[in-house]
């Protein structure tokens, strides 16, 4: 009888979701019986230990599809509307942004509800057998932008040239690609706030914007920082062979590679379960997930998913034995509310 009303149920939803599909204009419209979440590589591994919780805890239901694609590349096949063939949740590095908010609505995707699920640190990590680099936004800056706060194409080699207290090894930095959010969390927490040690950059940023973003964000494209796609283990793979290059990634990678690897500080403050936590570390990100209210009833397992992870985001649950640091009590607890009520985002505080 249970699977019986478990394919009754699955059924109801489809047709739903056959209806979102027709309603948002997708001609394909289409069914679904199991959850697609699609969004940022380091999220990634939270969502696929959810994704394992919640089939043990659900008998029959199927295991969610989680695609990692990059924060930004998520955003785009989140808000490209509803219905079946578009994916019920996009797993996020970042807030979403202003733009992406408005392409959701334009294409349909009206009621997005945004839960932060936890924090993260943007890492910079190195071999064990590396020089033992201590950085600053500054430096970071100086060593990888494109257009070192506007006086021309960035010529510096080493990291020597950069600042005199660094080893004389040639710039080598592996990282993510423009998509994810990572990148985003580069530009925003540590270029920007490098470039921004320059006074005349605050003149630039009252004057045009656009101009003070491209320099303060736009990265070198001369072999120095080398693109290393949405796979953080591979760049992981890749400090293990280049002893002298440095790694940006999301902390729990560090986190699960400290035999192989070592922290590299960021203005005095080492990347840790209590800096990250706490905010004291320079590079701390909040993480997130952003889910469509029209697909809840439309999804078998849907709500059952967000429960879940709201049941293993405290301190001691799983997810933060997988790596996750546990967002402060206030915003679990906000989250946790977030998780039941489903309130609508409504676009306002996003930039």
């Amino acid at each position: 009888m249970k699977r019986i009303a478990l394919l009754a149920a699955t059924t109801a939803a489809a047709l739903t979701l056959a209806g979102c599909g027709q309603q948002s204009g997708g001609a394909a419209g289409g069914t679904r019986d199991q959850i697609r979440a699609v969004g940022s590589s380091t999220v990634y591994p939270f969502a696929t230990a959810i994704a394992e919780m919640f089939v043990q805890g659900n008998a029959g239901m199927k295991s969610p599809i989680i695609e990692s694609t990059g924060t930004g590349g998520g955003m785009k096949l989140f808000c490209a509307g509803v219905g079946a063939q578009h994916p019920d949740i996009a797993d996020a590095s970042r807030r979403m942004k202003k733009k992406e908010y408005e392409d959701c609505q334009k294409n349909g995707v009206k009621d997005i509800v945004e839960i932060q699920i936890g924090v993260d640190g943007l890492a910079f990590a190195e071999s064990n057998k590396g020089p033992g680099f201590k950085l600053t936004p500054k430096i970071v800056y100086e060593a990888l932008a494109a257009n070192p706060y506007g006086k021309g194409p960035n010529k510096a080699q080493t990291w020597k040239d950069v600042d005199p207290s660094l080893p004389a090894t040639a710039i080598s930095v592996f990282g993510p690609p423009s998509t994810s959010g990572t990148r985003d969390s580069l530009a925003e927490l540590i270029l920007t706030k490098g470039c921004e040690t320059d006074p005349a950059m605050e003149a630039l940023k009252k004057k045009s914007e656009d101009e003070f973003k491209a320099t303060c964000t736009r990265i070198r494209e001369d072999g120095k920082y080398v693109d290393s796609g949405e796979n953080d283990n591979l760049i992981v793979q890749k400090l293990a062979a280049n002893p002298n290059a440095l790694g940006v990634f999301g902390f729990s990678y560090l986190e699960e590679n400290k035999d192989t690897l070592k922290d590299v500080p960021i203005n005095g403050v080492e990347a840790s379960y209590e800096t990250v936590s706490t905010g004291t570390y320079p590079g701390a990100r909040p993480l997130y997930i952003y889910v469509k209210k029209a697909h809840m009833q439309a999804i078998p397992g849907l709500q059952a998913y967000l429960n879940t992870f709201a049941a293993n985001w405290d301190p001691n649950g799983a997810l933060t034995k997988r790596g996750m640091v546990a967002a402060p009590e206030a915003v679990r607890k906000a989250s946790a509310e977030a998780v039941k009520s489903l309130p609508v985002l409504d676009g306002s505080q996003l930039k």
